[in-house]
């Protein structure tokens, strides 16, 4: 038969770069391309002792429906954590509990998008939102990010001159991929920028917690007194991503339309998972296991970062020092003779994976000379032999 797909969908392709990922389920292959947590950063132990202790007192309620908007307890705790250590969340604002952050993105396009709206993103940007925003047939326009953030002149261009722009999306800490760090000042300015045109901000914050060196910059969620931000946490980096735990602090009118749409979605989150989340932030000490990450962490990085400086920036390759976060981003010379995404191509015939850039732009066609790598999930060994790897290659291509 004849399949009739959705006007929404029919304009949604695969990319060609994500032909280099197959290459990455090799063993041989030294995959720098992942995004995982450290497998030794989760908390086993804890999360099966929590999870035995619940099915022997309350089995029914980990294995009953739940209410949309999130397990009680837990949003609780979660609203205590972010207002006392973040100042996050005013009377006007309400939580609630997703399944990964990632449906965060999913459920606010829903709400307040219109097919042909406009959503104002960094350039580059995380993948899975932006596909997120593409699904809803929304149009992307990404402004360049510099290190401290956003081009903020070309924001206000962009708010100026862009149709119907519903909201600015900005991953502000340790940002994905480009790993800088969105400063104050800047903040302090998309805030003021979203106030005057009457957008919305989302602020999308998976990687605040895993901060290895400087200082932590106050949220944007913290200025909100007009009611424009909408904040998206996780558990996935601090706990498990397998639990698909994350959550959204909002307005209210935002957020009671998100949990009608959430309710025809996936009707309600992981009661387990909310469960054992609730049990580790209020019955085991949470902050000394956020600071065990960031030794982890940290460790890895600055390793990583040694590596770089040792075999990639003789060979030409430039890269940004990251202050916490799991990616590094990394620059070919500008007169570079082979593309970037040749170089990825060449970097996976010799055994090694990493991310092409142009997978994190609005538009994937557009040109880019960097390329992500992840630090978290291989280990020091692997780290070194791909890094290495990619020295050696830039020294020949280069």
């Amino acid at each position: 038969m004849e399949y009739i797909l959705s006007d929404r969908v029919q304009t949604l392709k695969p990319s060609a770069i994500r032909e280099i990922f197959k290459y990455a389920s090799d063993p041989s292959v030294v995959s720098l391309s992942a995004g995982n947590p450290a497998p030794e950063a989760f908390p086993t132990k804890a999360i099966a002792e929590i999870s035995s202790k619940i099915f022997e007192e309350n089995p029914i309620g980990a294995l009953q429906y739940g209410v949309t908007e999130g397990y009680p307890p837990l949003k609780a705790a979660v609203w205590d954590f972010m207002k006392n250590k973040y100042d996050v969340g005013t009377d006007n604002d309400d939580i609630i509990i997703t399944s990964g952050a990632q449906q965060v993105m999913d459920l606010l396009t829903k709400t307040v998008c219109n097919e042909g709206d406009t959503v104002i993103c960094e350039a580059p940007s995380f993948i899975g939102s932006l596909n997120s925003f593409r699904s809803y047939n929304c149009r992307l326009c990404g402004i360049p990010v510099e290190e401290d953030g956003m081009n903020i002149d070309l924001l206000e261009k962009a708010l100026q001159t862009q149709k119907n722009v519903r909201f600015i999306y900005i991953i502000a800490n340790f940002q994905n991929p480009s790993g800088i760090t969105t400063s104050f000042e800047k903040r302090k300015a998309i805030y003021e920028l979203a106030k005057k045109y009457q957008v919305l901000i989302v602020e999308d914050n998976p990687y605040g917690e895993l901060r290895i060196s400087g200082e932590d910059v106050p949220c944007i969620k913290s200025l909100d007194k007009d009611g424009i931000v909408v904040y998206a946490g996780s558990f996935s980096k601090v706990l498990s991503p397998g639990m698909r735990l994350g959550y959204a602090i909002a307005p209210k009118p935002v957020l009671q339309k998100m949990i009608v749409c959430k309710q025809g979605e996936d009707v309600h989150t992981n009661s387990w998972a909310q469960m054992v989340a609730h049990k580790f932030m209020t019955e085991y000490d949470f902050e000394a296991h956020l600071s065990y990450l960031r030794e982890i962490y940290g460790k890895k990085a600055n390793f990583c970062m040694d590596l770089l400086d040792k075999y990639l920036v003789p060979a030409g390759i430039t890269y940004h020092r990251i202050e916490g976060g799991l990616f590094i981003w990394c620059k070919l010379p500008d007169n570079a003779k082979i593309s970037m995404t040749e170089f990825c191509k060449q970097a996976v015939l010799n055994k090694v994976c990493v991310v092409p850039g142009n997978a994190f732009l609005t538009d994937e066609k557009e040109q880019c000379n960097s390329f992500r790598i992840n630090f978290s999930t291989p280990t020091d060994e692997q780290l070194e032999k791909g890094i290495k790897i990619l020295g050696k290659l830039a020294a020949e291509v280069l």
